[in-house]
């Protein structure tokens, strides 16, 4: 999962820097890259194993750095196999992505969810996977409690979290 992080104050660009490669030194699954966005001046795209991930970072960078940020909505990258056979990485928008008369086939992050929930709601979770292209892998009882097992396409967890 990526998203990019921003600093408040531009002129706290250069502190971000080194904030961020001071982290980086001691998380081997955080990845960073100098970003540049019109509206938002210098920052970095930034990669996390996921939510939570990030929010430990960026509260790590805000508490300790003494640096405010502004964070982008989060995004994944996915695969578009080309029919000329090439791949292209970064389709994270519609305007990254190449025409469908040129794509022979796109692979997206998924992941394996593990749910419990009581009893009651079982049916509106079993819904709410669905809608977000779930697929069911298992379904099991532990008395009044179900545990629900669904592979679920990475980007409907992350614009479900962070949109409501």
């Amino acid at each position: 999962m990526f998203c990019g992080l921003f600093p408040v104050d531009s002129s706290e660009f250069e502190d971000l820097r080194d904030a961020i490669s001071k982290l980086a030194l001691n998380d081997a699954s955080f990845s960073h890259e100098m970003e540049t966005s019109a509206a938002l001046g210098f920052g970095f795209r930034c990669g996390f194993l996921g939510l939570l991930h990030l929010e430990v970072i960026r509260d790590r960078l805000e508490r300790e750095y003494d640096i405010e940020l502004i964070t982008t909505a989060p995004s994944v990258i996915y695969h578009v196999y080309k029919t000329d056979g090439t791949m292209q990485r970064a389709c994270t928008t519609q305007q990254t992505c190449p025409t469908s008369v040129k794509v022979d086939h796109i692979e997206e992050p998924r992941i394996k969810a593990t749910i419990l929930t009581p009893d009651e709601y079982l049916g509106d979770v079993l819904k709410l996977c669905q809608d977000r292209r779930g697929i069911q892998l298992d379904l099991t009882y532990a008395g009044a409690r179900a545990m629900v097992v669904y592979d679920l396409p990475l980007n409907e967890v992350v614009s479900t979290s962070t949109t409501g």
